[in-house]
């Protein structure tokens, strides 16, 4: 095939390997713009350039798609984050600033934060889908912020908190950040810097969980 011919072939033909990523990218498009029940497989094959057949040679459901965007685009970089922390050498609260910047970096101020909302306004629709989102993404999310605290405590740098909450207030405004940015940002109130107000977050955290900083146990009270 001479070199010309390659530049021209079919785009189906020339990116075979890359159907399924692009697939879940137009799903994720759509199912942001317009919410999960409303998003049609015939939306995201024309988004994708490919036919309807063609996308059921992948994903034989909607439901089975959306997996696959969360899987592909969510749970694929907490498990990246999680062999990060295992390898990291530096302090507990330069990994804290770490987790939370990069989440924000990675999902959070990107397309896939827009997931989040999605999933607070449907899920009561879709049970199956809450689950699984609950269990891939809630509970291994939370996993980190207590791996992070668990290191902290045991090197000294932390106080005793309890676990049962302080991380959901930990993870508590970077949730909140994502869900302004695609509702209130979309209607033009962008009225908050996510660099500088993750910022103020990880400070206050950071200050709230050192040993010796303050007489009260931040959230431990509340669960004696």
């Amino acid at each position: 095939m001479c070199p010309l011919a390659k530049l021209i072939e079919p785009r189906w033909e020339r990116r075979k390997d890359a159907r399924p990523s692009e697939l879940a990218a137009a799903a994720l498009e759509l199912f942001i713009e317009k919410g999960f029940s409303a998003t049609r497989l015939d939306d995201v094959a024309k988004r994708a350039g490919v036919s309807k057949g063609t996308l059921y040679l992948y994903f034989d459901s909607k439901e089975a798609l959306f997996k696959s965007v969360i899987q592909e685009g969510i749970v694929s970089r907490i498990a990246e984050g999680e062999a990060y922390m295992r390898a990291y050498e530096g302090t507990s609260a330069d990994l804290m600033r770490d987790l939370i910047n990069t989440w924000w970096d990675q999902i959070g101020g990107t397309k896939l934060g827009g997931i989040t909302k999605l999933m607070m306004s449907e899920s009561g629709n879709f049970p199956e889908l809450a689950a699984f989102y609950h269990d891939e993404v809630i509970t291994r999310a939370m996993g980190l912020f207590v791996y992070v605290i668990e290191r902290g405590i045991k090197a000294g740098e932390f106080r005793a908190v309890s676990m049962d909450y302080v991380p959901r207030i930990c993870a508590a405004p970077v949730v909140m950040l994502m869900l302004w940015r695609h509702s209130f940002d979309v209607c033009g109130a962008k009225d908050i810097d996510p660099k500088a107000y993750l910022q103020t977050h990880t400070d206050m955290l950071i200050h709230s969980l050192r040993a010796g900083t303050a007489e009260n146990t931040l959230g431990t009270q509340a669960s004696k």
